[in-house]
């Protein structure tokens, strides 16, 4: 193939043409960021007013079946996306779940509602790692880690933009109007996405390559799982569902613990509020930190920070600006930690299984999101969660350094498959 039949994303990255694909996966991971808050924004309602006939566990189960979704989404739709592409994958996936979505607003019961938040999540989880591989394969060369981070502080500003809208929405509509904006606002997205996302090029030309016995060495689906990659692999989900549980975890009991540290409901939330500021500050930060000093030792570093800043959040601090500070740092490198791993499996992958390769992290990543919380609320009833749960999140944080300590920074595919 002559060099002139590539196309070099750095050549004409500013154009309109390059940016549509990037605000287009932003949207699709904004509508992660909604599913993230869209349950917990109308749960106080849905208990006070006995609509459907929700109880504690029923809610309970509402919450976990529909991480369930997300991780069986995500795992599935690995190796259909790098068999049918990046486009038609992704558009399908946010048709899917904003149809689902929709259709929770209409639910006549509880197990119509479960069912529909766990369908969705299907759809859902399998939006995550196919946009992750269409924008690790749109970036300019060697600006991977900056594609994706700021990339996924769609997820992050979807669920700012969520929990405002529950307050303007829920009182005076109800909370079925969270479900109608949210499956509404994803359909609105699918006849730009039709227009407006070409298939990833890089995508196409493995494709072409493959098809025309191009490559010593062929790749398949399955080679995630095997050879040199089943170790790397394992590595990478480890810090994955060590990052999730984190990222949910923090989210979910963060104001709790604080309150029972001794500070005020207020301070709580005030504090939850800054960690995700701390999220998105990283984000923007981490990306080219990484494209500059190369994907594994930037993740080392940022997974090793999380687990200081972690473990100092469990001093009882009487400075209000010092705990706010730390609270900051620890949202700066817990959640972008989570993202860099995203990051570091598009760079070790060949294109070919690449999807697959993304889709199993982020599905075993899902599994972390739901062991959080558990792993929080155990210890608060336990009433230790001040200190030892920030104790146990540090050791997750270094549960994550050690796993990707034995993942190679680099890998050539001819390595790993002869493996």
């Amino acid at each position: 193939m002559s060099a002139s039949s590539h196309h070099d994303p750095a050549s004409s990255s500013s154009t309109g043409r390059d940016l549509w694909p990037v605000w287009l996966c932003w949207i699709a991971v904004a509508l992660d960021g909604f599913d993230l808050v869209v349950l917990g924004a109308v749960i106080p309602t849905l208990k006070a007013s006995g609509d459907l006939g929700f109880t504690a566990s029923s809610l309970t189960a509402a919450s976990t079946l529909g991480l369930v979704g997300v991780g069986i989404g995500a795992v599935a739709v690995g190796p259909l996306t790098d068999r049918v592409g990046r486009r038609v994958t992704l558009i399908g996936c946010i048709a899917l779940f904003s149809v689902l979505t929709l259709a929770i607003a209409v639910a006549q019961d509880t197990t119509q509602f479960i069912a529909l938040r766990f369908l969705a999540g299907l759809g859902l989880g399998a939006c995550l790692p196919t946009a992750l591989a269409f924008m690790t394969e749109h970036a300019p060369r060697g600006r991977g880690g900056t594609a994706v981070t700021r990339m996924m502080t769609g997820y992050h500003v979807g669920a700012v933009l969520t929990a405002l809208l529950a307050l303007v929405l829920i009182e005076p509509l109800g909370w079925r109007a969270m479900f109608v904006v949210g499956g509404l606002l994803g359909l609105a997205t699918l006849p730009v996405m039709w227009l407006k996302l070409p298939e990833s090029e890089t995508y196409l030309r493995a494709v072409a390559d493959r098809d025309a016995g191009r490559g010593t060495v062929a790749v398949r689906s399955g080679d995630v799982v095997r050879g040199r990659y089943l170790a790397v692999s394992i590595g990478l989900w480890v810090a994955s569902f060590m990052g999730l549980l984190l990222v949910y975890g923090l989210n979910t009991w963060l104001p709790t613990i604080m309150g029972e540290a001794g500070y005020s409901i207020e301070a709580g939330t005030g504090l939850l509020l800054v960690l995700n500021v701390g999220a998105v500050i990283g984000l923007l930060v981490a990306g080219g930190i990484s494209d500059s000093r190369g994907n594994k030792p930037t993740v080392l570093l940022w997974f090793g920070l999380a687990a200081v800043f972690l473990a100092l959040l469990s001093i009882r601090m009487d400075s209000t600006l010092v705990v706010y500070g730390a609270v900051l740092l620890a949202g700066i490198f817990v959640f972008s930690a989570q993202v860099l791993v995203y990051a570091f499996v598009g760079h070790l992958y060949p294109p070919e299984i690449r999807g697959t390769a993304l889709g199993l992290a982020a599905g075993v990543g899902r599994i972390g999101a739901i062991v959080g919380p558990f792993l929080g609320g155990a210890l608060v009833t336990a009433g230790i969660a001040y200190p030892w749960g920030f104790y146990a999140f540090a050791v997750a944080a270094l549960l994550a350094v050690g796993a990707l300590a034995t993942v190679p920074a680099h890998l050539r595919r001819e390595e790993a498959v002869a493996a």
